[in-house]
């Protein structure tokens, strides 16, 4: 066997639907000061009041979408992987979580145990962000560093604008634009804005409005979370051959009080429906497999809101989770990173 393994990563999910584990899974996540970045009393204070109440909400969201094998997003990340195991021919391919199991340090652990010495990290996140695709990094590193692994680390870029992504977007979605429908919204993941702030190389880029960032310049872009995920819905709606008006972009999931990114993707679900349109098709571009995100808060919650708005019906256009192209896709963005070790 080589030395050379793959390791794909994704967000994580609680081990059960009891709210016991919800509120451990909520714990891990939300101290992480990746994805809430104040200092750690005040992230202390603040996710022990998000505590007391939101598990027992969130394990009833997870009940409703779990399956018989797990939870949706390990059971469909598991799948990718076992689709791209024979497509990497260097060495085992694996799966960690960043939070929850299987964790990152352990996987890694046993990677090295079993003589791999090289790992190519996939982020399995096609937009940069420092809750997703940093962390996902850091902890790696953390990992190798705190126990002595003999491992050297080279790390999948965000793909937002790759060829390869794009095309299984739209293949992935093809049987759902063949039939009629009045609009399609892109609901993207969405992050506090001052995440933008923070990660903006120019320092004032995104202090200006969000029309920013369909111009943004190459420094920006490459961190810029918002200007991805434009720059992914406008490639996208190109090659699938849709007209301005066709579309829209929405930013989904926010949490707390803090200014998140717009336009907000609750809202549009009402202006659409306002605006009389009767069927619409929504894609999650940002998750590459299903999820609570995908399959509670917009195909039970989303599809809801719109009808009670107006609208008929409301179509969630499943994540690219195993499909064909997206597994040839997924391998051959892997065998191209740089071998230059991080």
């Amino acid at each position: 066997m080589s030395d050379h393994a793959l390791l794909l990563v994704n967000l994580g999910s609680p081990a059960s639907t009891s709210v016991a584990d919800v509120r451990r899974y909520l714990n891990q996540f939300l101290m992480d000061p990746y994805v809430i970045d104040l200092p750690w009393p005040l992230r202390r204070l603040l996710v022990g009041l998000i505590l007391w109440r939101r598990p027992a909400a969130s394990a009833h969201a997870y009940q409703s979408i779990w399956w018989d094998e797990g939870s949706p997003l390990v059971v469909l990340s598991q799948r990718l992987t076992d689709a791209v195991r024979p497509l990497w021919p260097h060495g085992p391919t694996e799966l960690a979580m960043r939070y929850g199991e299987p964790s990152i340090a352990g996987t890694l652990q046993r990677l090295a145990e079993q003589g791999v010495r090289r790992v190519t990290l996939a982020p399995l996140y096609p937009q940069h962000a420092d809750s997703t695709t940093t962390t996902v990094i850091e902890e790696a590193r953390r990992a190798i560093a705190q126990h002595s692994l003999p491992l050297r680390l080279q790390v999948l870029a965000p793909f937002y604008d790759q060829p390869e992504y794009l095309d299984a977007l739209v293949a992935s979605a093809e049987p759902y634009l063949q039939q009629p429908f009045d609009h399609l919204l892109l609901s993207f993941h969405g992050l506090p804005e001052r995440h933008l702030h923070k990660a903006d190389p120019s320092g004032k880029h995104c202090l200006r409005s969000a029309d920013c960032c369909q111009q943004a310049p190459a420094e920006v872009l490459q961190r810029c979370y918002r200007a991805q995920c434009l720059r992914s819905a406008a490639a996208f709606a190109e090659r699938a051959g849709l007209t301005d008006g066709q579309w829209s972009v929405g930013f989904q999931s926010r949490l707390g009080r803090a200014k998140w990114i717009e336009p907000y993707t609750e809202e549009r679900l009402d202006e659409l429906a306002a605006a009389g349109v009767k069927r619409l098709l929504v894609m999650c571009p940002a998750f590459v497999a299903d999820c609570i995100e995908t399959l509670e808060e917009i195909g039970d919650r989303g599809r809801e809101q719109f009808i009670a708005a107006g609208g008929e019906e409301l179509v969630l256009v499943p994540c690219l989770n195993t499909h064909p192209r997206w597994v040839e896709a997924l391998a051959s963005l892997c065998q191209k990173v740089p071998q230059a070790l991080t």
